[in-house]
């Protein structure tokens, strides 16, 4: 076994073996996501069928997420993230076998995607409040840029494959390819020893905080750092106006822009491009030495295209495109170093309920936001959700440069009062 020290340059192999494994399992779960719902398209054609897919999907992760948080801070994170990979292998395995007997339900679909959620519900918040205790804090944004390329990489490439081979394998086989990626996550996990992560102890009698007095030292400690408070409420607002946005591409394409299939797959192309491009170069530059400022540059300009597509007549395809290329390379330009801030000043002890508060706010904002999307844009037009986007965006970036709380939130470390921290044996 491998034991990883960020402090000592050799820390980055131990970590590469990691993120090969996660970067396996993505694309595995890519290409199983794309097999469902081409399975539930041509099984059933009902688009009440992958709404309740989609929700399926959502709500487990909203919902069980401020419990996942604490469970996370409270147990060995690596043996977390291994589970979770291990759950996903399961639904997985279970969903080859169903399609090998020809028995598959769409409930069973409903049944195992809600298992995946679950389960991603305390993958992504363990790997991320991992990530900060693995590699040095100047890395922190290189590597959340590498991991916005790799997925958008997994986005671009995916489906076409998905589509490839689910005209030359059987439908089993292509989930047994998300059942082997998984596993090799899993071996990559097992193979690295993670540096031990602080249990936090009541400073009065000793003892550790129950699941529920952790969940509300979780709560307190968000409210009570305003900084932190207006980053979570700007993801919620962002995805929020986004998604539907971006949701609603095929109507702005064949409605405003007068185009077909061609120019939407060029559209996503372009997004799925931009955001590789976008991944690539904050994985190699890092961002400016302010963290923030790369946030604001990328904000801006974020603001900017996402307004350019709202605004541009039906003759102007070309540079919607373009700007659809800046909005996916300015993704991870902000995703990236907004997520290397708060790997860096929030208490290692209390990541994961930040990250799991982070993750269920801003998805719980997607279902709402797709909810309100078709009467808003059947009234107004589909471009008031590209111009009320690009507009937000832009407000944001005023406040994220004159608000200190927002703009100085790099060079606070926070840390929570009233608890100590030991080392967990």
């Amino acid at each position: 076994m491998f034991t990883i020290d960020r402090s000592h340059p050799s820390w980055k192999y131990p970590f590469a073996i990691i993120w090969i494994g996660q970067a396996c399992s993505l694309f595995g779960s890519g290409l199983a996501g794309f097999v469902i719902v081409w399975w539930l398209t041509a099984a059933t054609g009902s688009a009440t069928v992958l709404a309740m897919a989609t929700l399926a999907t959502l709500l487990p992760g909203i919902l069980i997420g401020p419990l996942a948080g604490v469970l996370i801070d409270r147990w060995d994170r690596r043996m977390v993230i291994m589970v979770a990979d291990l759950t996903g292998a399961c639904g997985a395995a279970l969903l080859a076998w169903l399609f090998w007997i020809d028995a598959l339900a769409i409930w069973h679909v409903y049944l195992i995607m809600t298992l995946r959620s679950l389960a991603g519900a305390f993958h992504w918040p363990a790997m991320q409040a991992s990530i900060s205790l693995m590699a040095p804090e100047r890395h922190l944004a290189r590597i959340g840029g590498l991991n916005q390329m790799l997925q958008g990489a997994t986005s671009i490439a995916a489906p076409p494959l998905g589509a490839l081979l689910i005209a030359v394998w059987p439908l089993h086989a292509l989930m047994l390819i998300d059942v082997i990626t998984a596993l090799i996550a899993v071996v990559g996990v097992g193979l690295v020893r993670f540096p031990c992560v602080p249990r936090r102890v009541s400073a009065v009698d000793g003892k550790q905080e129950g699941v529920m007095a952790g969940i509300l030292v979780g709560l307190r400690y968000i409210w009570g750092w305003s900084g932190l408070m207006i980053v979570m409420g700007m993801a919620a607002l962002i995805n929020l106006l986004l998604t539907p946005a971006f949701s609603l591409l095929p109507i702005l394409i064949t409605k405003h822009f007068n185009g077909g299939a061609l120019q939407l797959a060029w559209m996503n192309a372009a997004h799925g491009a931009g955001i590789v491009a976008g991944g690539l170069a904050i994985g190699v530059w890092g961002g400016f030495k302010r963290r923030m400022h790369t946030v604001i540059f990328g904000m801006i300009w974020l603001g900017i295209s996402i307004l350019v597509i709202g605004v541009a007549p039906a003759a102007a395809f070309l540079p919607a495109l373009v700007a659809v290329v800046v909005v996916g390379v300015m993704s991870p330009v902000v995703n990236a170093p907004l997520m290397a801030i708060v790997q860096a000043t929030v208490d290692p002890t209390m990541q994961g309920r930040v990250f799991a508060a982070l993750g269920s706010v801003s998805m719980a904002m997607s279902p709402l936001g797709l909810l309100i999307a078709g009467p808003v844009a059947d009234t107004f037009g589909v471009q008031i959700w590209y111009v009320l986007g690009g507009g937000v965006c832009l407000l944001m970036t005023l406040i994220v440069a004159v608000v200190p709380a927002v703009r100085d939130l790099e060079d606070y470390r926070g840390d929570l009062p009233g608890v100590s921290s030991i080392a967990r044996s």
